[in-house]
């Protein structure tokens, strides 16, 4: 069974710390960009979340969104955490980060 709470770390050296799941599948932690983000200016942010109740998948589907501090952008993850053969989770996930367009003619940039 997958259980998302605890700590991870991305491929790219992004890092991500899951609080304890409440009984409805919510959670809150934090998330902090590795590297390849490039802005040293980038802090740790917080992010919430929910989990798919595992008594119906153990491999359940998940999502949460990270408001970035003292940035006007936000960025979501929508994914999936697996098990492998070798009792190891890892999470799959899509993202979509959002900033702040200064007006609707800069709205198709705004979203990568």
């Amino acid at each position: 069974q997958c259980l998302l709470s605890g700590s991870w770390r991305s491929d790219t050296g992004c890092r991500m710390v899951v609080s304890i799941l409440g009984e409805d599948g919510s959670f809150s932690g934090s998330y902090l960009p590795g590297p390849a983000a490039g802005d040293s200016e980038i802090l740790t942010s917080p992010l919430e979340g929910s989990q798919q109740d595992t008594g119906l998948v153990p491999q359940p589907i998940f999502s949460f969104t990270v408001r970035w501090r003292l940035q006007a952008r936000t960025t979501v993850f929508l994914g999936q955490c697996y098990v492998g053969t070798n009792g190891e989770e890892t999470l799959h996930a899509l993202w979509l980060l959002r900033e702040a367009a200064k007006s609707p003619d800069e709205d198709w940039k705004a979203t990568r």
